[in-house]
């Protein structure tokens, strides 16, 4: 009889939660609640537990903020709590709470050949580490690595660091956010309000004023052919492309680079067609040691829910 873990990915709007198979690792009965809807994390998990009607014993939720101790409080949520008294109420027996990027790292050895899309560059190399970042509400990244028969996530702010301009068009680029907002971070400009950011500083570079856009309006509008829009899109990919260099260089991510988040697939054709891999190996003279170093796409549709049921079966000594 198969035994069954929760898992779960929050973020800052909504709440995702299912079954894992402890044994294989398979997810299923996935549901999405609004977070709105709720007054605190451990009553959405209390209805959805009670819906499944199965035994759950060990649980992993990935949550969208730093895991610093027991007590966790949401950057982008109201949501507080206590990992040990949420376990005790929930009557649990094992109860992990990880970084979102954390879990999305670990979902990196269980996808498949059909949940991925390959940007340039060979195989990945067994053994060595890799690198993973998403461009979403926020930048996330986590590095991955293998040893001793575990893989452990590296996580950290990594979206948080300078953006690193590197022609004269990003150069004014960062200029007039500077002005704006002060400390211009990459996730300023690789996130759903980065885009807008880039758009807002193309037209007022030009001296010209800004449309009130939401993200997925410039990433309509760039589809379209607007040309402000269509700027902003191009840059956006240049940007992906040489932070993800930045990433690779920074641990020799042979075994791969891995692009998550939900930006990116609402415009892969246009992605494909981008500068992305030529700025990716832009190093000088480093290109051709990132020639080889692979990029994926990930196109399964849930990897936190993946990579949180990986580092539970994990942490109770499952090798995966």
């Amino acid at each position: 009889m198969t035994k069954y873990s929760l898992v779960g990915d929050v973020g800052g709007t909504n709440c995702r939660l299912a079954l894992c198979a402890l044994d294989s690792g398979e997810i299923s009965q996935a549901q999405t609640f609004s977070g709105l809807d709720f007054d605190s994390l451990e009553a959405v998990v209390r209805q959805y537990l009670e819906s499944q009607h199965q035994d759950v014993e060990d649980a992993c939720i990935a949550i969208a903020c730093p895991i610093t101790g027991d007590w966790v409080a949401m950057t982008n949520h109201t949501w507080a709590f206590s990992i040990a008294e949420m376990k005790k109420n929930l009557g649990l027996q094992h109860l992990e709470v990880i970084n979102d990027f954390t879990a999305v790292s670990m979902a990196i050895p269980m996808l498949k050949p059909s949940d991925l899309l390959q940007f340039g560059g060979k195989s990945p190399l067994e053994g060595k580490p890799a690198v993973i970042y998403g461009a979403g509400t926020g930048l996330g990244v986590a590095h991955l690595i293998h040893a001793d028969q575990r893989w452990l996530s590296l996580p950290g702010e990594g979206g948080h660091v300078d953006f690193a301009p590197n022609s004269e068009e990003e150069d004014s680029i960062l200029e007039q956010l500077r002005t704006e907002i002060g400390h211009v971070s990459a996730e300023r400009i690789l996130s759903g309000p980065g885009l807008v950011n880039l758009y807002r500083a193309i037209v007022k570079t030009d001296q010209r004023q800004p449309e009130n856009y939401a993200p997925k309006d410039v990433t309509r509008l760039a589809l379209e052919d607007n040309l402000d829009c269509r700027r902003a899109l191009s840059l956006f990919c240049v940007i992906m492309g040489r932070f993800g260099g930045n990433l690779a260089l920074n641990m020799g991510t042979f075994g791969g680079v891995y692009i998550a988040g939900g930006i990116v697939p609402r415009f892969l054709e246009f992605f494909k067609a981008s500068g992305f891999r030529a700025a990716f190996e832009d190093k000088g003279r480093f290109k051709d040691y990132l020639r080889d170093i692979p990029v994926y796409l990930i196109t399964h549709d849930q990897p936190g829910l993946l990579g949180a049921g990986a580092y539970l079966r994990q942490s109770i000594g499952m090798i995966i």
